[in-house]
């Protein structure tokens, strides 16, 4: 019982000198110990590691997910080490309501067909922005996390050691001055100026050895920037192939739509045998079903001629021997370069203009498509058709 209470009067009279000397720091009234200059750049470097690394933290968090309440929910969870239940994202929740509402409108329309295509691809996205959170959490989020908990709090609580330690050793040098001053007054040695002597040395060594521990971790900070540098190497990594993935899944929805696109084209007016145009003539107009669906651009057809052999249906096609419609060619900008296959085919560069048309019984994804002398097939989902 006595041991307790001397241990807590003890530490009660290290506490009141050190706020003693602390608050004579403050109003100028002691002398302090300074930390050496390359120390205090370590120290400088450490709050800044600390600081940039709490913002990226944070702000990655927010980029990977931008619920807050989503985001309180996953701490919750971290913090009372349960697993985080796994969250429908938004592209896999637009991709079911398009899914049921193509089922409503009828799967076999072109509305619905154009739905179930859709969301397709937009499950696809939100399966890749699963895949990317879960990789950025593991290989980003985690080690800075990691440094925040574990090394900086390793760190900042040596650092309080060392600035107690600083500040009994500047209360020890304050005492052996009055000790000092006190014998000087009294012509005579003092026990007090000898046990303030072997108090500062006690003290100092005390100092010494936190300084070189709390230096040793600071200068561990190099470290933690090399392995910051190579996770964030892996976060660029990830991210590179979710929006390669985003953009392959989105060209190839591209794709699909410009094909359904061309076979609304064909069906309505290329040879659709619904259709209430006239059978064509050589006197016939190259497109005559334009009145019915007058807000689409309609594509210019060569008439099918008798006596002349059709080189589309039979799977040759010479662009020497294809002639354009008298009138009505439409003007198309190309929206990506493409490389032609063979000799039948027209290679395209971006942005350049090209006039196009279609023939009859012509695959509804590939139009003619001239540039001066040039002729040759074209892809329709690499062009976008000019008014």
């Amino acid at each position: 019982m006595d041991f307790n209470v001397k241990k807590l009067a003890s530490d009660a009279g290290v506490f009141f000198s050190r706020a003693m000397q602390f608050t004579e720091e403050k109003l100028g009234q002691a002398e302090k110990t300074e930390l050496d200059a390359h120390f205090e750049n370590l120290l400088a470097r450490a709050d800044c590691t600390k600081n940039w690394t709490e913002k990226i933290l944070r702000q990655t968090e927010v980029l990977l997910q931008p619920n807050p309440s989503a985001r309180v929910e996953e701490f919750l969870y971290e913090k009372l080490d349960r697993k985080v239940p796994s969250r429908v994202t938004n592209g896999e929740l637009l991709a079911q309501y398009m899914t049921e509402a193509a089922n409503d409108f009828g799967p076999g329309t072109p509305y619905g067909k154009t739905l179930i295509k859709v969301g397709e691809t937009q499950r696809r996205l939100g399966a890749a922005e699963r895949d990317f959170i879960h990789s950025a959490s593991i290989n980003f989020l985690t080690p800075l996390r990691n440094f925040l908990e574990g090394d900086w709090r390793t760190i900042s609580k040596e650092r309080r050691i060392l600035q107690n330690r600083r500040l009994d050793l500047d209360a020890c040098k304050a005492r052996l001055k009055k000790a000092k001053a006190a014998e000087a007054k009294a012509a005579l040695w003092s026990d007090e100026v000898e046990k303030a002597e072997h108090e500062l040395r006690l003290t100092q060594t005390e100092f010494d050895r936190q300084a070189e521990v709390t230096r040793l971790l600071l200068e561990g900070i190099s470290s933690t920037h090399v392995n910051h540098l190579r996770c964030l190497h892996e976060f660029v990594e990830s991210q590179t192939n979710y929006y390669a993935q985003c953009y392959q899944y989105m060209l190839d929805l591209q794709k699909q739509l410009g094909s359904a696109k061309g076979e609304i084209f064909s069906g309505t007016f290329v040879g659709n045998t619904e259709s209430t145009s006239p059978p064509p003539a050589a006197t016939s107009p190259p497109a005559v079903a334009t009145a019915t669906l007058p807000a689409v651009p309609t594509i210019p057809v060569v008439p099918t001629i008798v006596g002349v052999p059709n080189t589309v249906a039979e799977g040759v096609l010479n662009p020497n021997e294809v002639k354009p419609p008298a009138s009505g060619t439409r003007k198309a900008r190309v929206l990506y370069d493409y490389e032609a296959a063979d000799s039948t085919e027209l290679a395209l560069l971006a942005d350049e203009m090209i006039t196009v048309y279609s023939l009859p019984g012509m695959d509804p994804d590939w139009l003619i498509g001239e540039r001066g002398n040039q002729k040759g097939k074209v892809p329709v989902t690499y062009l976008e058709l000019l008014s």
